[in-house]
This record gives C-alpha cells, sequence and structure tokens, in this order.
C-alpha cells in the first residue's frame, strides 16, 4: 500500500474514491456479464455453420465422387470477389460483422461440362460462405474473450487491491484523526486546569 498522508483532505479524497470503484464495480460486473452471454452466442452460430456444413456434406455425399472427375475443376469455377464486413460494437468493443461473400462471374461452357456442375457450384458457394461466416464468428470470439480477460482483472483489482486500500486508509486516517482529537482534549483540559490553578494563586496571594 502506497504511503498516505493522515489529514481530513486525505480521509475525503480515500472516500470519493471508495465511492467511486464500488460505484463503478457493478458496471463492471454487468460489462462481464455481457460479454459471457456474447460469447455464448456467438459460440451458438459457430456450432450451427458446423452442423449446416455436415448436413450439406451428408446431402451431396451421393454425388459427390462426381468431383473427382479430372475433366473439371471446381476451384477454376469458383473464386472469391469480395468479402463484405461492417465493424458492430459489444459492451464497447469494435468487433467485425459479415455482410455479404461476392464471386467471380466466371463463364463456363454448358455443353461440356457435367450436368451437376451448376449445383456444385452453388454447394461449393455455400460451404465458401459459411467458411467466411464461421471466420469472422472466430475473429469476434477472441476479440471478446480478450476484453472478458481485461474485464475480470479489472473486477479483481478493485474487490482485491483497490476497494480494501481504500477501507484501509480511511481507517487508519479516522483512527490517527481520532486520536489527535483526543490528544487536543486532553490538552485542552490541562491547559484550563493551569489557567484555573493560576487564578486560585493569584486570588490567594491578594
Amino acid at each position: 500500500m502506497a504511503k498516505i498522508k493522515l489529514t481530513k483532505n486525505e480521509l475525503k479524497t480515500q472516500k470519493d474514491a471508495l465511492k467511486r470503484f464500488t460505484r463503478y464495480l457493478p458496471t463492471l460486473e454487468l460489462k462481464k456479464k455481457q460479454l459471457l452471454i456474447e460469447i455464448q452466442r456467438i459460440q451458438k452460430e459457430i456450432d450451427e455453420l458446423k452442423q449446416e456444413n455436415q448436413r450439406v456434406e451428408q446431402k451431396v455425399s451421393a454425388w459427390v465422387g462426381l468431383y473427382a472427375d479430372p475433366s473439371v475443376e471446381m476451384t477454376e469455377l469458383v473464386k472469391i470477389d469480395n468479402i463484405e464486413t461492417e465493424t458492430g460494437n459489444i459492451a464497447g468493443i469494435d468487433i467485425p460483422v459479415f455482410v455479404e461473400m461476392t464471386f467471380e462471374d466466371i463463364e463456363y461452357d454448358y455443353m461440356t461440362t457435367p450436368l451437376w456442375i451448376d449445383q456444385g457450384i452453388e454447394v461449393l458457394k455455400e460451404q465458401m460462405e459459411r467458411g467466411a461466416k464461421w471466420q469472422i464468428l472466430q475473429q469476434q470470439q477472441e476479440l471478446i474473450q480478450k476484453e472478458l480477460q481485461t474485464t475480470i482483472q479489472r473486477i479483481k483489482l478493485f474487490e482485491e487491491v483497490k476497494i480494501p486500500e481504500a477501507k484501509e486508509s480511511i481507517r487508519r486516517i479516522r483512527i490517527f484523526l481520532g486520536d489527535q482529537m483526543t490528544a487536543e482534549v486532553v490538552r485542552g483540559k490541562i491547559a484550563k486546569k493551569k489557567i484555573e490553578r493560576k487564578k486560585m494563586l493569584e486570588a490567594g496571594a491578594v
């Protein structure tokens, strides 16, 4: 604990600090709760994307072997043009939010490509879009986790250091000021007795 001045001004300073700490602590607790809720929400979205990917994979499993056709290069037919995001805000922190994914307009010969190619392209685009959403959700989760860790550290700092220190400082200053007041009263009584005794002596001399 840092050295403090045992004065009335310091007492007021410590009281104000304690009020500030105790008033701010519930705000931090609320932020912690909000961040935990957001982490759970994001994890739920990630799980849903996983389940949807699995569902699509099972759905196309009957004809997925066609992708092995050496005459078709799916990666040449589906290329990402842009991934658009915007900035969102959760509990005071900025996070990236998925808006949309666009693809290059690649033409191909309908006569020479297999019949399943159209469906294959759509499935691949959907999977790639889910992959992009997944990555952005993970970015969100990392940012929120970092903020949660910082918030928890601040809560511990307030609960375990700042508030106890302020309370201890107030206690020490009050004890010191109380002792000073008691000493002042004692000195006052002694001085009063001396004055009264002097007066009595002076009256007796007359």
